[in-house]
Order: structure tokens, then C-alpha cells, then sequence
């Protein structure tokens, strides 16, 4: 129920903050000059990558590192506690965007803006009404993952998540997200999943709530899962494409990823500067420092995912690299359906909150 409640009132407030057509922030911004405070995932500010940021540009970054991308919205919802720079999934930017939170990038200072995947830069969370509000940084997939000594034929479909054999073995991962495959499931792989109607909505619900007493855990974290599988508990899930998989396999856990026939939700994480903040030439130094060769390469190198930027790492990553992340193939990110905000964003986590509490 905590996590109910703190959805709900995170909905709310960032309605009001949208319906008033911004949000003030905070005035406790980090010192003005060379340091920047940045809220940001695990593995995009490591000490390594940071440390050349500095000998290059002069500037510093301190990092706080969160676990959800409702953290950083509710945060910049609350005022902005000082920071410079925020990573968000590139939905939350567009939710952010609207609410006056961000810092629109001035293209004249973006030296690798136009390097960036076409398809991410027309983004909506990327650019809309005329600014440039995010710089992409990284992306991804989200596929089914499988313990392969437990399936004699690989699963392709989404239905295995709801597959009666499976009960006790299915891991579901805790964001309103996991909506989207079962809507696609439900009503084709070309289906809007970010514009469905109540009666939509309604009927995901009610698919996913006679879908819990399959499911062994609603996940939240990378380890948490990689923990799951790797003590038997969890057979077949979603999974953060490539990551958790080479974990397990490290482990010696024999799993694979697949595509489902349904379409893949895809994420793009972005770099945002909060508007206000008071170090705007260091910030512009980070935005294009993770944006070119030295950040696009360590970030690959640290975190493991795709590049935004394919010619950044054109000289970094050998061939097999290239291969393994997609950066090669094109196709591969087209056929992805990159999440987006839906328009009654409240109404999707109102649903998502009523199939977690759902006895």
C-alpha cells in the first residue's frame, strides 16, 4: 500500500504542476562554478568516466544515484533539490518537459546532437514545440529472458508469462510499463499501448490481476531478478536487454533473451539540465562530454548498453560489440517500441496501482 500511495500523490502533483504551467524550483541550487550535482542511474557517472570529464573540462560532477525514474519526476516535482543534470528514461523527460522543469538545450552548444539516431532525436521527450529538451544517451530493449534448460522449445510470445504450466516461475517487473506487452498481447503488436481507452485499460487490468497468482515476483531491480533466476525461483520474465542476461551467464546460469512476437518495448535514458541551475557551462561540457567518444565508449564500457551516438564509438568497440548491442543494425532499434508518455498518464498508473493491490 506505501507504494500505491506514493503513486498516487505523485500523479497528483505533477498534474497540478502541469495544469499551472510549470513548477518553481528550489533555492537551494549546488554552488555556482565547476561542480555539478547530477541524479542519475548507477553506471552512467562512474569514478573512471567522471575522472576524464574533470581532466578535460575542469568541471566536476557528484552523483546521486536512483532506483526509479518516479524518483527523479517526483523530485523535480518537488523542487529540484539542487541538482544540475538528471538522467531520466526519455518518457519522464517528456512529462518533465511539459512541466517546465528542464532547461531547453541551446542547439548552437550541442556538438554531437546531429550524430544521434534520427529516430531518437525526433523523439517527442527529445524535442517538441520548437526546443530541444533532452540529449540521448543510451538505449535498449526489453525482452522476455528464459532459463533455457527449462524450456525443450524457446518461447516467443508473450503468453508464456501467462502460461499455467509456468505458475510460481514468472517474474514481472514492478512499472507501469509491463502494461504495454500485455496490451499488445491482447490487441496486436501495432498497437498504441500509450493511448488506450478506459475500456482499454480495464481490460489489461483484469488480465494481469488473473495473471498474479502466476507470478512468483514483481520485480524492481536488475539484482533483485539476476537473484530470482539465479536461485531457481524465476524461470521466464521481462528483462533489461543484455544485462541481467550476461550477469546470469557470468554466474553460469544458462538463460537467452528473445524478442517476443508482440514487439519489444524499447527505452531511450536521456541527459537533462534542470532548469535554473546555476553551473549552465559545466553542464554543457557534461551534455557533450557523455554525448561524444569519451562518454559514449566509458558508458558502453561501465553500463553495458547501446550507444546513442553510433559514431562515438565507432573506434572503441570491436565488430562482436557492435554486433551484440544492435549498433550495426538498425532494423533492430526501428522494430523496438520506444516508450512514450501516454496522455492520461494518471489514469495508467491509477491501473497499474489497482492490479499491485488487487488481492
Amino acid at each position: 500500500m506505501k507504494r500505491l500511495t506514493r503513486n498516487v500523490a505523485f500523479v497528483a502533483l505533477c498534474g497540478a504542476a502541469v495544469a499551472a504551467g510549470g513548477i518553481a524550483l528550489g533555492t537551494t541550487p549546488s554552488e555556482a562554478g565547476t561542480e555539478l550535482r547530477a541524479m542519475t542511474w548507477e553506471g552512467y557517472t562512474d569514478p573512471s568516466v567522471i575522472e576524464v570529464f574533470t581532466e578535460k573540462t575542469g568541471c566536476t560532477l557528484v552523483p546521486t544515484y536512483i532506483g526509479s525514474n518516479d524518483e527523479i519526476t517526483a523530485k523535480m516535482a518537488a523542487g529540484g533539490g539542487g541538482y544540475d543534470l538528471i538522467s531520466p528514461a526519455v518518457d519522464n523527460a517528456q512529462l518533465m518537459a511539459g512541466m517546465g522543469v528542464l532547461e531547453p538545450l541551446d542547439p548552437a552548444r550541442l556538438k554531437h546532437f546531429d550524430e544521434i539516431y534520427a529516430s531518437f532525436r525526433d523523439h517527442p521527450g527529445v524535442q517538441s514545440d520548437g526546443n530541444i529538451w533532452s540529449m540521448p544517451m543510451a538505449w535498449g530493449s526489453i525482452p522476455l529472458m528464459y532459463r533455457t534448460d527449462k524450456f525443450e522449445t524457446p518461447p516467443t510470445s508473450a503468453a508464456v508469462l501467462f502460461d499455467p504450466q509456468y505458475e510460481g516461475k514468472i517474474g514481472i517487473q514492478n512499472v507501469k510499463t509491463s502494461m504495454y506487452l500485455t496490451a499488445r498481447l491482447m490487441y496486436g503488436a501495432d498497437f498504441d499501448v500509450y493511448d488506450m481507452t478506459d475500456e482499454q485499460l480495464d481490460a489489461v487490468k483484469q488480465k494481469m490481476i488473473e495473471q498474479k497468482p502466476l507470478v512468483r515476483k514483481y520485480w524492481s531491480s536488475a539484482g533483485e531478478l539476476v537473484e530470482l533466476y539465479a536461485n531457481g525461483e524465476v524461470w521466464v520474465s521481462e528483462t533489461w536487454g543484455g544485462y541481467q542476461v550476461s550477469q546470469l551467464k557470468e554466474m553460469g546460469i544458462p538463460v537467452a533473451e528473445v524478442l517476443p512476437d508482440e514487439k519489444a518495448d524499447g527505452w531511450q535514458d536521456v541527459w537533462n539540465i534542470v532548469k535554473g541551475s546555476e553551473n549552465i557551462d559545466c553542464a554543457y561540457e557534461w551534455i557533450n562530454f557523455i554525448s561524444g567518444p569519451d562518454g559514449q565508449c566509458g558508458m558502453v564500457r561501465v553500463a553495458g548498453y547501446s550507444a546513442a551516438n553510433p559514431v562515438a564509438v565507432q573506434d572503441c568497440l570491436t565488430d562482436e560489440v557492435k554486433r551484440d548491442l544492435h549498433l550495426d543494425d538498425l532494423d533492430y532499434a526501428e522494430g523496438l517500441d520506444f516508450w512514450k508518455l501516454p496522455p492520461r498518464i494518471g489514469k495508467y498508473v491509477e491501473t497499474w496501482n489497482a492490479i499491485l493491490a488487487a488481492e
